[in-house]
């Protein structure tokens, strides 16, 4: 019996949890259960019961090192040579604050939150911990926790860009690949800012796009936006399926260009392109911060804006979800609901220590 106990007790100081484990790059057949140790947080740091996660872009190209030209080398020496450095993926994520460190004001254990760790991952786990000053915010009462998993990197990510290219009120933007996380979201934000949206996307999610406040939609399997002759004061490339010269070419004088993704070799000349007539290409990685955050919630508070869900995957079939991932055109996010009894915001019961 005094064994028992000392074996309970060495248990207990030493908590485990179930995690989605990438321990080497491929395909999502690379991805495996595994049984890990719960983080512990810091004094500056959060230890957050996940309820909810999804899988971004990011998440993909982390597990399969799928890459833009000229960042191979770069990417695995930040993320990792034969491996990713963080096994867990997961970069979005919903739940509740289960613990706090002592230097932590601004959230108490209870609290349902939501957030994104951008490479540092984590949210295909049971827990993770996060910084208190980090990408993160009080979760908004009408949403589900799997919802709610899905503001953050698609919001974040079209909001980030959005203001760095300054969009006003009355100005015209074109989106192209309106359909996609990041896509569906910038319609949404870029009409809450007053701007005049067209969306680029395939017929089957033409009404979607639509119904998420464009007044226009452009079929790209029909006509080509760069060769229509319509200008634009922003064009949102999320897409990045035309060369930044012929999307230049669309844009009215002191016009924006905001590119999603790009090669080495495209960034490189996007910054050493002259400003013909004020015009300027917008690149790089967007920044995770809380007040972005804090304002997309507001805005969902508001009724003004939703996070779009293609579909949901309880923990279980976590591999599924990525292989679902992979697919193009599911308009929307891939969430993995961690604890399928929650509902609309119900607080589940605390976890045991």
């Amino acid at each position: 019996m005094i064994f028992l106990d000392q074996a309970r007790t060495a248990a207990s100081a030493n908590p485990r949890m179930t995690a989605l484990v990438c321990e080497r790059y491929g395909a999502p057949d690379v991805l495996a259960f595994e049984d890990i140790p719960r983080p512990s947080p810091r004094q500056d740091e959060l230890l957050v019961r996940v309820l909810a996660s999804t899988i971004t872009a990011g998440d993909r190209r982390v597990r399969s090192m799928d890459m833009p030209e000229g960042f191979h080398t770069l990417g695995r020496l930040a993320l990792g040579w034969r491996g990713p450095r963080n096994a867990v993926l997961g970069a979005e994520f919903a739940g509740v604050v289960q613990a706090a460190g002592d230097r932590v004001k601004r959230f108490t254990p209870g609290d349902a939150v939501f957030g994104i760790r951008g490479f540092g991952m984590g949210g295909h786990a049971h827990y993770l911990c996060i910084s208190a000053n980090g990408a993160i915010a009080r979760k908004p009462e009408q949403l589900s926790f799997e919802e709610a998993a899905a503001l953050s990197f698609g919001g974040g990510t079209a909001l980030s860009f959005l203001l760095r290219a300054g969009l006003v009120a009355g100005e015209t933007i074109l989106i192209n690949g309106a359909s996609g996380n990041v896509g569906l979201a910038a319609v949404q934000l870029a009409g809450i800012m007053g701007g005049q949206v067209t969306g680029v996307c395939s017929a089957a999610h033409q009404e979607q796009v639509l119904s998420l406040g464009a007044t226009r939609v452009i079929n790209y399997q029909r006509e080509d936006f760069t060769a229509a002759g319509q200008l634009y004061d922003l064009v949102f490339d999320v897409a990045c399926n035309q060369r930044i010269e012929r999307c230049l070419g669309v844009l009215k004088p002191g016009g924006r260009l905001v590119r999603l993704q790009s090669s080495l070799a495209e960034m490189c000349r996007a910054m050493l392109l002259p400003r013909r007539a004020g015009r300027r290409v917008i690149v790089g990685t967007a920044e995770e911060r809380a007040d972005h955050l804090e304002r997309l919630a507001e805005w969902v508070r508001q009724g003004r804006y939703a996070p779009t869900i293609a579909r949901v995957f309880p923990f279980a079939q976590a591999i599924e979800a990525h292989r679902y991932a992979d697919r193009p055109g599911h308009g929307g996010s891939v969430v993995i609901a961690m604890k399928s009894t929650v509902e609309n915001g119900a607080l589940p019961p605390p976890a045991a220590s």
